[in-house]
């Protein structure tokens, strides 16, 4: 990563109450995700710097039955050596990994996976990103397996992403309504402190 922004972001995780109250006290971690269509490959999962975005997620998750009490974790993250796929630099680094990552794919007989819609979903953004997720891990193991001293690049600790999502902001709008940037946190050193994010009025956000 090229270091032209502040080392440091504050994120936010949102899961089940029980969850966020145990990773709090130190009881438990943060579990990584690793399914095959994460969006930035494997890690714990943050939205940064929106603790309301992380919460309306939770709420989602609850609505399909999944949590019972919705609520958020924050977190402070050091970025380290973050892939960072807002930077020119860091794209070009993930294409290479996508160009590398189909030549394989084609010498071993093997299908280039693809991203995709949610069955039955009207909404069109392919929010099963297999094909990205395939190359980030790619990338990753490619880059532990070559020997300590002749890597190029050293392991990422963490992934950080923009993804435009939802309609125009209004009428004509550039912006996009659930427009937001992740972060998947691969190495847990990463992550210096764990808090229940407070609203501007001092209330616990998510009723921690």
């Amino acid at each position: 990563m090229t270091r032209l922004a502040t080392s440091f972001v504050l994120g936010f995780h949102g899961c089940e109450r029980s969850v966020a109250e145990s990773v709090v006290n130190g009881d438990i971690g943060l579990l990584h995700s690793n399914r095959d269509f994460d969006w930035l490959g494997p890690g714990a999962y943050f939205w940064e710097g929106d603790p309301t975005r992380a919460l309306g997620w939770a709420h989602w998750k609850a609505e399909r039955g999944d949590f019972k009490w919705p609520a958020v974790v924050g977190a402070v993250i050091d970025l380290r050596n973050c892939l960072d796929l807002t930077t020119r630099h860091d794209l070009a680094v993930l294409r290479n990994a996508y160009d590398a990552f189909v030549k394989i794919q084609r010498k071993a007989g093997l299908p280039i996976p693809e991203n995709r819609s949610v069955p039955g979903d009207p909404n069109e953004d392919r929010v099963l990103r297999f094909l990205d997720c395939a190359v980030i891990r790619h990338l990753h193991q490619a880059i532990t397996a070559a020997p300590a001293g002749e890597r190029a690049v050293e392991p990422y600790d963490t992934v950080r992403g923009m993804f435009r999502k939802g309609g125009p902001l209004y009428p004509g709008s550039g912006f996009h309504a659930k427009t937001h940037v992740q972060i998947a946190v691969c190495n847990n050193q990463c992550i210096k402190g764990i808090f229940h994010p407070r609203a501007a009025n001092g209330e616990p956000i998510g009723g921690a």
